[in-house]
């Protein structure tokens, strides 16, 4: 018996009949022979943190276009919060925590440099539209590794695409749209938790609003500090769902209201600021001339990226490569093309 037979029978012993055990994955896209010392999804974690996309995200925005400061949140630290609160839960309730962290660090990969607008300026540009979390199974499936993609299990790669919800609700009623595991449902409810904690957190370092200014129903629900809220909500969760049967991943009204109503705070005191959302009108700029730049100049497209984004049609191509970008690649490559450059005499 090898070290991952091993492991997976443990799964088999120990883990919720709710679990997704690897043994049971409904496979990868291309098949290929399984690891000696590593179940599936753990397989498939270890690929999403040594991908190239992974390490870019330490250089994408989270909610403030570059910041200097060394404390704010970036894409990838967003990810590591959503990943441990995801686990935590997953580990209470006895799920696979390697399948749950798998999806959450791989869920922003497809995250464009400037945020969500970057996001925004993508999809009103490209013939077919753009959307960060099935940008992200692009980016699992053909993009990385120089077009071979990461040939990651079905599982990881369904939480991937419907990990997201914008404004919408925090599990959707349309089983199309709800991820087929739980751990895929614990990772979707864990980026709200995440996000609007540290973006909130984010905000009052920098001074733009203050813990006075939280609605009165959150402070009274979530509590008044960062790992308060954290906490009511985590354990809101874990209480609701260990007293159902089935199992359901939800929170409670009045949590659940809290919630959403800090969701809107943020969007009304924070996103929406002229401070915050000026700079993104600008950066808007900067992709919007990188595309038609490159789709009239598709020799230099060409030269400028290499093999990995060589495919048809080079629409698609240029998007893949502009989403790719971090947020100071894409400065200088701006300024490469656009600006001048000082000659240097010696």
């Amino acid at each position: 018996m090898t070290i991952r037979q091993m492991l997976e029978e443990k799964e088999k012993k120990i883990l919720s009949p709710y679990a997704q055990l690897s043994a049971q994955t409904r496979g990868r896209r291309n098949p290929e022979a399984e690891c000696s010392i590593r179940p599936a999804f753990q397989h498939d974690r270890d690929r999403i943190i040594h991908s190239k996309s992974f390490r870019r995200l330490k250089h994408k925005t989270q909610v403030f276009l570059a910041p200097s400061g060394d404390h704010y949140r970036t894409r990838l630290t967003h990810t590591l919060e959503v990943a441990q609160i995801a686990r935590t839960m997953a580990k209470a309730l006895g799920l696979n925590e390697d399948l749950t962290e798998a999806i959450a660090l791989g869920h922003d990969l497809g995250h464009t440099p400037f945020g969500h607008a970057g996001e925004e300026i993508l999809r009103e540009i490209s013939p077919d539209g753009f959307h960060h979390a099935a940008q992200s199974l692009r980016v699992v499936d053909l993009l990385e590794k120089d077009g071979q993609g990461l040939n990651l299990t079905f599982e990881v790669r369904d939480g991937i695409l419907k990990h997201s919800k914008g404004k919408g609700d925090l599990l959707p009623n349309d089983p199309e749209d709800l991820p087929i595991t739980y751990e895929g449902m614990l990772v979707r409810i864990a980026d709200i938790i995440a996000y609007v904690n540290h973006d909130l957190d984010d905000a009052q370092r920098a001074g733009l609003i203050s813990a006075q200014d939280i609605p009165p129903d959150c402070v009274k629900y979530l509590g008044e500090t960062h790992s308060q809220r954290i906490d009511a909500m985590v354990r809101d969760i874990l209480e609701q769902a260990l007293k159902s049967e089935p199992l359901q991943i939800k929170m409670s009204a009045p949590i659940l209201e809290a919630t959403l109503k800090l969701r809107d705070f943020l969007y009304d005191r924070v996103y929406d600021l002229p401070e915050v959302h000026n700079d993104f009108i600008k950066s808007a700029k900067i992709i919007r001339e990188l595309y038609a730049y490159f789709l009239e100049n598709k020799e230099e497209f060409r030269r400028e990226v290499g093999g990995g984004f060589l495919h048809e049609p080079i629409e698609r191509a240029i998007v893949d490569f502009i989403a790719g970008m971090t947020d100071r690649y894409a400065f200088k490559l701006y300024e490469k093309i656009f600006l001048p450059q000082p000659w240097l005499i010696i």
